[in-house]
């Protein structure tokens, strides 16, 4: 990997994300949006402290694989991917790249969200704040990972959307935020145990009531940086220059 080309990757899409305004509103406004919806649909402060937590490690995981997915499948289908990687790009210059970059733009997320969760919406954070902005990237940039994976079996944006409720919506039912997991059928727990999203909700729910850095937290963000190796690697395995 060379240090110098990942960093100018990483600058790339930076420029790229900074000159897309929707994109940034879907990065930053729309979860911002969400956490307004949510504080006002739950009357009670104890619900919204509850819920608020678990929500802040799901939309960084969602909004990132809906970004990376469809702007990988961008640059395939426009030529820019192939004119990329017959320079002295490596796959792994590419993917750290956009780790790079949709982390930096995962914690401005995080940020602008907390900023008005604790101070506008009056968020109550039992644990502290830096395991919960931890947490919170390594979701962005699992989804991330995920997005780049799903990208090389679409052959047009929508197609690369519609990934997301085969890969994203039966975790989100099975990870504990609707249900607790212990209360569901045997079978699908034992499926919820090999979700990442399961680990995430379940580290923000150790944060959200413990004030210290547990040993069950460690091992969810353990799990979920597992995972997040794991899909960069399948992602690079799968990374082709262009979509047939």
């Amino acid at each position: 990997m060379n240090t110098a080309i990942t960093l100018a990757t990483t600058r790339r899409i930076l420029a790229q994300l900074r000159h897309d305004r929707r994109t940034v509103a879907l990065l930053i406004v729309v979860p911002s949006l969400l956490m307004v919806l949510l504080r006002y649909v739950y009357q009670q402060p104890a619900m919204f402290d509850r819920l608020g937590p678990m929500l802040l490690g799901l939309f960084p995981f969602v909004v990132m694989f809906v970004v990376t997915s469809v702007a990988t499948l961008r640059e395939r289908t426009g030529g820019t991917l192939e004119r990329l990687m017959s320079m002295p790009l490596g796959k792994l210059d590419l993917l750290v790249g956009y780790a790079l970059a949709f982390g930096l733009a995962a914690l401005v997320q995080v940020g602008v969200v907390l900023l008005i969760s604790l101070t506008w919406l009056g968020l109550d954070l039992t644990g502290s704040l830096g395991s919960l902005v931890l947490v919170a990237v390594l979701d962005a940039l699992l989804g991330m990972a995920l997005g780049l994976f799903a990208s090389a079996f679409a052959r047009t944006e929508f197609q690369a959307v519609q990934f997301m409720p085969a890969l994203v919506l039966p975790q989100a039912l099975l990870c504990g935020l609707i249900l607790p997991r212990d209360q569901m059928a045997g079978w699908l727990e034992a499926i919820s145990r090999v979700l990442p999203l399961t680990y995430a909700v379940q580290g923000m729910q150790e944060i959200s009531t413990r004030p210290r850095f547990t040993g069950t937290l460690a091992t969810d963000v353990a799990v979920i940086a597992a995972f997040t190796v794991v899909a960069l690697l399948l992602g690079a395995a799968t990374l082709r220059r262009r979509t047939p």
